[in-house]
């Protein structure tokens, strides 16, 4: 089995940040600001940090490899 990439894992996690920054948008625009508008935001902000932390793992492994 082969192993992931940083780079995708990291477009994947943005992906998923995107996404529920959207659906957390559209959940305030409707309801307001409840438990389940900050749990997307939450879910959202461990999202991008993830992806920002793959991008730098995958710059850093090509810059060791290089």
């Amino acid at each position: 089995m082969r192993k992931q990439s940083p780079l995708l894992m990291a477009v994947i996690y943005l992906g998923l940040g995107i996404l529920f920054t959207v659906f957390a948008i559209k959940n305030v625009s409707q309801t307001g600001w409840g438990f389940f508008s900050y749990f997307l935001v939450f879910l959202a902000t461990l999202d991008f940090a993830s992806a920002i932390r793959m991008f730098a793992l995958y710059f850093k492994l090509k810059k060791i490899t290089k």
